[in-house]
This record gives C-alpha cells, sequence and structure tokens, in this order.
C-alpha cells in the first residue's frame, strides 16, 4: 500500500492529508477505454486533396459561412486574392468594380499582379472591401501583408479575411511558386491586425472543434459530417480562423 509506510515515521494529522492529497489525484487520472478509430486507424489521409474528391471541403464550410455573415461589406470597389469566387458569390449589385489581385503572372482572372507585401502600384484607400481567404498563410512577411491591405483599403474600408488554424501543408518552396509558412491563431490573428488597423476596429473568430479537426486532416468532407459536428466551437480545436478588420475612419 502506498502509505503504510508512512504511518511509522509521520504524525497522524500529515499522513491524513498526504492520504486524501492522493486520492484526489487518483480521481484525475484517465482511465484507458477501448477506442473504435475505424477508418480512422491509418498512417496515410483518407484524401489528400482537402475532400474535394468527396464533397465540399470543410475549411470551405467555414469561410462561406463567415463570409455569408457579412456578405453586406462587400461593396463598391472589392479586391479578392486569387481569383474573384467570392466576391460574385457574396458581393451581388452591391459590387461596382471588382479586382482580382495575384502574386505571379498566368492567372487570366487577375486584374492587378504584385505581392501583397509591398502593393507599389496600387494606390492608397482604393478598396471598400478586400476578400483574403486562405492567402495569409502562405505569405512570410504576413505583418507587411496586413500593412499594405490597411493602406490600400479606403476609410471605413472592410478587410474579410481567413487563414488556416489546423490543416495539412498544401505549399512548399521549390515545387510551387510559393510556400505555406504559418499556423495562426485566434490570438496571433487579432494582434497582428490590430497592429495597423487598431484592436478595437478587428474581430478575431474560430472555428471548428476536436473532431472536425479529425475530419479535416483526414480530408473528409462537409456531407459527411452532422450539422452539430461542424458548428459546434471548442476554441482550443480551431480548425479556421477568420478575421473582420475595418480602417478607421
Amino acid at each position: 500500500m502506498p502509505f503504510m509506510w508512512v504511518k511509522h515515521f509521520l504524525p497522524a494529522s500529515l499522513r491524513g492529508l498526504l492520504r486524501a492529497r492522493h486520492l484526489r489525484i487518483r480521481r484525475q487520472w484517465i482511465r484507458a477505454t477501448g477506442v473504435d478509430f475505424g477508418r480512422m486507424r491509418r498512417m496515410t489521409p483518407i484524401s489528400r486533396v482537402f475532400g474535394l474528391d468527396r464533397g465540399r471541403p470543410i475549411d470551405r464550410y467555414y469561410i462561406e459561412r463567415f463570409l455569408h455573415r457579412h456578405a453586406a461589406d462587400i461593396r463598391g470597389r472589392v479586391l479578392e486574392i486569387g481569383d474573384d469566387r467570392y466576391i460574385r458569390q457574396f458581393g451581388g449589385d452591391r459590387v461596382a468594380q471588382a479586382d482580382v489581385l495575384h502574386y505571379v503572372d498566368g492567372n487570366p482572372k487577375a486584374t492587378i499582379v504584385d505581392d501583397l507585401t509591398r502593393a507599389e502600384q496600387i494606390p492608397a484607400e482604393t478598396f471598400d472591401c478586400i476578400i483574403c481567404t486562405q492567402t495569409l498563410q502562405m505569405i512570410y512577411d504576413a505583418p507587411a501583408a496586413f500593412r499594405q491591405l490597411h493602406r490600400i483599403l479606403k476609410p471605413g474600408g472592410v478587410l474579410l479575411a481567413t487563414a488556416h488554424g489546423t490543416s495539412r501543408i498544401c505549399r512548399r518552396e521549390g515545387t510551387d511558386d510559393w510556400g505555406e509558412y504559418w499556423r495562426f491563431t485566434s490570438q496571433s490573428l487579432t494582434r497582428m491586425a490590430a497592429e495597423p488597423f487598431g484592436r478595437d476596429n478587428v474581430l478575431a473568430t474560430p472555428y471548428g472543434n476536436v473532431f472536425a479537426a479529425i475530419a479535416f486532416l483526414h480530408g473528409l468532407a462537409t456531407e459527411e459530417l452532422t450539422q452539430e459536428e461542424l458548428d459546434t466551437l471548442d476554441p482550443d480545436y480551431e480548425v479556421l480562423l477568420s478575421l473582420r478588420a475595418v480602417k478607421a475612419k
């Protein structure tokens, strides 16, 4: 017995204190139970393309949920990074002019080819809204990108951005035109955006939970999860981060 030997050397009051502490620690132990991992017990993901071969990717579900919530911000002259998919999906007739920024030549939808960390050819205070989804983790100097995003927004303009919290790696230097460098948290995204925008003008919102994170890493699709499994938020398991930042007038 763990405490039998101490009774010969310690006073009764101290023995009682140690016994109570020992029992409290034992109650906190997690007892091993059987877990049926099913198809999850494997060393390779079910899909290596984020579930695109199975349906709608889980991160896209969260991205579109965020943009739908803030669709009213997508108005006037709008810039989107990479393509104009979400301008068309959520902007409607509120959009007077749509622009697309791309980092390298060859994108037929791009109206601007530039480095977002410098964006030298874009005049200050040009856009009413910027949609920047799944881009910030691909930019090594992310604080510089935030400064440029702030600079090219009009006063009162809105940045709608998303970034991965938990995800597989999808870009590598030497293989792709750019690498993938970061995984954000709502804390880091808030602090980084607050430097140019101001803390009171920034709101970062996480999406996800432990099961959604596991499913996303395995490449399962939205259609394979229930609404509750998708929408339940556990802030300790951030699958996707969204950010709404407003440039002060």
